[in-house]
């Protein structure tokens, strides 16, 4: 009986190491070859256009304190008039003051209005033709008509009215505005009685008066259109505009990046005019990329100025790309994945617990490498296998969330057989991998965007000012994922900042 039971015993612990055998040889680590991947184009050096549109307001009062000193505040002058064939010739002198500048803006024109103040003095001497008209009356009334020939005369009349210009202005591709003046003289009626014969002095002086206010007007007007102001403001704030600005660090043990800012082109809409502002948009296009390190760009100052359709309001629109590397993405990936097990319903057939995941570019796609384990639930034997399980997916930017998925999800078929004989259960596992890598399987973009935003909300801060008379304000209201493009070693996410812009200038230089 103790052979028989030692004899026993013996044939059940070879069965049980055979099977225990058999079991852990079925549950055995399989390595699959990762499928071939394409070649796939090396990334262009990172570079956007970014947009600028800022509505400059100008004061209505600005311009009109800036044009005070500048316009003429005296006219003179003197002419010879024919007073009649009777009474001779007369000089008429005139000086005019004029009084402070009124503005007021109306239908797309600006109207500057003053009033003028002065004398017109007429001097002369009546001609001897008087006697004529005296020997026609005859008598005693005849005779002092007669007596007046040969005498001087010298009479002086108020005269008041006011002068009205309008401006129309436009901008011109040479960085020059063309204010567009043009003048009207309003005088009230005023007549001078000299030996009986009425003396209209408003219309005798007026057409004077006339060429004098346009002559003024036309040396203002070429003063003005000369004015290097606006291309000198521009130019500085080109230079400003002409840099590089610090991102910082795209991710934990990475390198500082930074953001090259170049302007190519610059814009303007030509004004709008309402009662009170002078509203003139200027803007500008300019390359934006991503370097390793703080550069110097040139930036040639255009020539011309581009002339564009108005717009209603200020706007900013940086784009900031930002360069993932694999290395990076695959730590991210790792994180969301690793010890994950799917799925959660403890009566599922299969249960899978991911040990690695990893990323590799080929062609317009992404291969998922994962490194799971497999195991069957129900099976008495509780078969189970370690592989390799390779996902097909193209990367998604879910813009709302700031996220990165995976989209187009496939297995490759070579990961159908990677649990060996672990069973069909076991296999049944990939539905579950390919679940849970469209549920879970995201990159969290949001605190790369964070930091370009922040960077950019600091290099727009250094353009806000509060100087004498101007006031630029500008802010950030957002950020948008615009764009995704990948090469063998790098994901590039285009990140664009947007944000409102506009300034006031109620003091001119």
């Amino acid at each position: 009986m103790r052979k028989i039971l030692l004899g026993g015993l013996v044939v059940a612990v070879l069965i049980g190491s055979a099977l225990w055998a058999f079991v852990s040889w079925l549950g055995h680590t399989t390595t699959t070859p990762r499928p071939a991947l394409a070649k796939t184009a090396p990334l262009k050096a990172p570079s956007r256009v970014s947009t600028v549109f800022v509505p400059v307001a100008i004061a209505n009062n600005a311009i009109r304190d800036a044009m005070e000193p500048q316009a003429p505040r005296n006219l003179a002058g003197k002419r010879a008039f024919p007073l009649s064939e009777l009474l001779g010739k007369a000089d008429a002198e005139w000086n005019i003051d004029r009084g402070p500048l009124a503005i007021d803006g109306r239908s797309q024109l600006l109207a500057i209005t003053t009033a003028i103040n002065g004398q017109v003095r007429v001097t002369g001497q009546v001609g001897n033709q008087i006697n004529q008209i005296g020997d026609l009356i005859g008598g005693d009334i005849g005779r002092a008509v007669g007596n007046l020939a040969g005498k001087p005369f010298n009479q002086n009349l108020d005269i008041n009215g006011n002068v009205t210009i309008t401006a129309k202005p436009v901008l011109t591709p040479s960085w020059r505005i063309d204010p567009n003046l043009s003048a009207k003289v309003a005088l009230a009626d005023r007549t001078v009685d000299i030996s009986g014969f009425k003396f209209d002095a408003t219309k005798e002086v007026k057409p004077y008066l006339d060429r004098a206010v346009d002559q003024a007007m036309a040396e203002l007007q070429a003063q003005l259109r000369n004015d290097p102001t606006l291309e000198q403001t521009a130019r500085q704030e080109w230079a400003n505009m002409c840099r590089s600005i610090s991102l910082g660090a795209a991710g934990p043990n990475m390198p500082a990046l930074w953001l090259e800012v170049k302007p190519t082109r610059a814009i303007a809409a030509q004004p709008r005019i309402d009662p009170n502002w002078v509203i003139l948009t200027l803007g500008m296009h300019a390359e934006t990329r991503v370097v390793s390190s703080e550069t110097k760009p040139s930036c040639p100052f255009p020539a011309k100025l581009e002339l564009a359709p108005p717009t209603d309001s200020g706007k900013i629109a940086i784009a900031v790309p930002i360069d993932l590397p694999f290395t990076e993405l695959n730590r991210l990936l790792d994180a969301q994945l690793k010890g994950k097990t799917f799925p959660d319903k403890a009566d599922a057939p299969v249960r899978v617990t991911v040990h690695q995941a990893t990323l590799a570019a080929s062609g317009d796609r992404l291969l998922i490498a994962l490194k799971v384990k497999a195991k069957e639930q129900k099976s008495w034997l509780g078969l189970g296998a370690d592989a390799d399980v390779f996902v097909w997916g193209k990367p998604t930017l879910d813009s709302k969330a700031q996220i990165l998925r995976f989209t187009d999800l496939t297995v490759d078929v070579e990961s159908e057989s990677a649990f060996g004989l672990a069973g069909a259960a076991a296999r049944a596992a990939i539905p579950y991998v390919q679940n849970t890598l469209e549920e879970q399987a995201v990159i969290d973009l949001k605190p790369m965007a964070s930091t370009a935003r922040k960077s950019i909300e600091a290099a727009i801060a250094d353009f806000q000012k509060q100087a004498d008379g101007m006031k630029v304000e500008a802010a950030v209201t957002g950020i948008r994922l615009a764009g995704i493009e990948f090469d063998a070693t790098t994901l590039r996410v285009t990140a664009e900042v947007e944000g409102t812009a506009r300034a006031t200038l109620t003091k001119l230089p």
